[in-house]
């Protein structure tokens, strides 16, 4: 719980200070895949290892200006693009004393000043309230959600056949939820599809090459 208080209170410190950034959508620019080969050696807890782990959550030409945060909520590195990259995995580290076990383990995030809106309203129960759609990439992918139910971090606790652990991902978190009413919840075919669906949280999930990477696609 006091994770949680601590990043709804940095989440909207950052919703106050980000500056107003255009959308995504219609980008030339092609996605590029994360760069393995570019990741630190040594230690998980250092700012270098970090600052690559959460700021490559985005495509290098918005990574390479974006403010990054630890698992604190401390800056790790100031920006300029109005967007915010930092761990969101709410399981918290399998071995803390050694920091991450991957990237993949922390979840990275990076988002726009709207998603930020989203997510502080989705830790706090509320309907969010956004002045426009917002964007976030998660190019290390998440460790699983239950597609359909806020909040399931376990697949043991998950519906039958809701459980996704995603790869690569954009997500588009819409100012009017209601406007993904009828648009497919199937995470298998590849196409982008909604998550949560029917709940002030609904969202599309845009899967990018090796989506399924963790999880076989059905």
């Amino acid at each position: 719980m006091k994770n949680i208080l601590l990043l709804t209170c940095t989440l909207l410190f950052i919703i106050s200070c980000n500056v107003e950034t255009g959308s995504s959508e219609g980008s030339s620019a092609a996605v590029n895949e994360v760069n393995e080969s570019s990741e630190p050696s040594g230690s998980h807890t250092s700012a270098e290892w970090q600052i690559w782990a959460y700021s490559t959550a985005a495509p290098s030409y918005i990574a390479k200006d974006a403010t990054v945060l630890n698992e604190k909520m401390e800056m790790l590195r100031e920006g300029t693009n109005g967007w915010t990259c930092l761990p969101v995995n709410p399981r918290g580290m399998s071995d803390p004393e050694n920091g991450w076990k991957d990237a993949h383990e922390a979840m990275p995030l990076c988002g726009d000043a709207e998603v930020f809106k989203w997510i502080s309203a989705y830790l706090s129960d509320e309907v969010p309230d956004m002045d426009y759609d917002g964007y976030a990439w998660m190019l290390h992918g998440d460790m699983g959600e239950d597609n359909s139910t806020p909040k399931v971090m376990s697949k043991d606790d998950a519906k039958e056949g809701h459980w996704i652990e995603s790869g690569p991902h954009l997500m588009r978190m819409p100012k009017d939820p209601s406007s993904l009413d009828g648009m497919t919840t199937d995470f298998n075919s590849g196409a982008p599809y909604v998550m949560f669906s029917g709940t002030p949280y609904a969202h599309v999930m845009y899967p990018i090459q090796d989506y399924y990477k963790h999880q076989a696609q059905k």
